[in-house]
């Protein structure tokens, strides 16, 4: 027994014991869960690197079959990705100054909602918040994903600011770019164009939280339909993003097609590409 479980044994008042087990069988669940997806990777690292099942059981000491079924079931690998054990998914509040209240994008809400149902597809624990109308937000919590761009909260412009290669910039006629200093291009979106079309860009990184203890998955579209794309890039490519950048920092764009009518993402299509952050030194 460990002496996590003789502490809450020991309890006397059976509110607070009730409240300690119920905490507790969470976060094993979630420890379990993770446990699960790492044993997997484990396996398919190894596989792919030429081994063969029946040498790894033999290495581990498991059965061949054993060693089979860990390959094939349980939570993905890639989940990690969005987060591990849990994961916190905030999307902007917006102010509507014609009627003087707060309200929400209707496509911000499409890709907060799509974004948990991607992480619980990967057998993560997912909460909701917003980002407030103020832009104030703790970005110094695990798990975090968050569908806001620089304009709408200082945090998020300071953290964004951190990216070595992708940067937020006004054009000369007022919209909002973004700009590869590797390579020289603006990115534009659409609607912002001298003949509109319904195009957006989106931007997706894993950067830096601000006390430096981890990190913070971002996702932001010049417009609203940015975002969307780059929520069903996610969705659509998760395995193969994870297998070029697995939990590591970077930064890329997304070109977006959508229905003007219905702002629904047609197609969703890296513009650049994953940008390691530890393998980019000033550019």
């Amino acid at each position: 027994m460990s002496d996590e479980l003789r502490r809450i044994v020991a309890i006397d008042d059976p509110y607070l014991l009730l409240r300690e087990v119920t905490t507790r069988l969470a976060d094993a669940q979630q420890e379990v869960t993770e446990l699960a997806r790492l044993r997997r990777r484990v396996v398919q690292d190894l596989h792919a690197q030429g081994l063969s099942y029946a040498q790894i059981a033999a290495k581990a000491g498991l059965s061949r079959g054993r060693i089979h079924q860990i390959r094939h079931t349980g939570p993905a690998p890639e989940g990690a990705f969005l987060g591990r054990g849990s994961v916190i998914v905030a999307t902007p509040l917006r102010r509507d100054d014609e009627r003087g209240r707060t309200v929400v994008a209707v496509d911000d809400v499409s890709s907060g909602k799509r974004l948990e149902e991607l992480a619980r597809s990967y057998g993560l624990d997912v909460t909701s918040e917003h980002v407030p109308v103020t832009g104030t937000i703790d970005l110094d919590r695990d798990g975090l994903v968050v569908v806001c761009g620089p304009r709408m909260s200082q945090e998020m412009w300071d953290t964004y600011a951190q990216d070595p290669v992708l940067a937020w910039e006004r054009a000369e006629d007022g919209p909002w770019t973004v700009v590869d200093r590797k390579t020289g291009l603006v990115h534009r979106s659409g609607q912002d164009s001298a003949s509109a079309r319904p195009y957006d860009v989106g931007y997706l990184g894993r950067l830096p939280r601000p006390d430096g203890q981890g990190t913070l998955l971002a996702i932001a579209g010049i417009h609203t339909q940015g975002s969307l794309g780059v929520v069903q890039l996610l969705t659509n490519d998760l395995n193969t993003l994870w297998g070029q950048v697995g939990d590591q920092r970077f930064s890329t764009l997304v070109g977006v097609e959508y229905d003007p009518d219905t702002s629904e993402p047609l197609s969703a299509e890296l513009l650049c590409p994953l940008y390691r952050h530890d393998e980019e030194t000033s550019v």
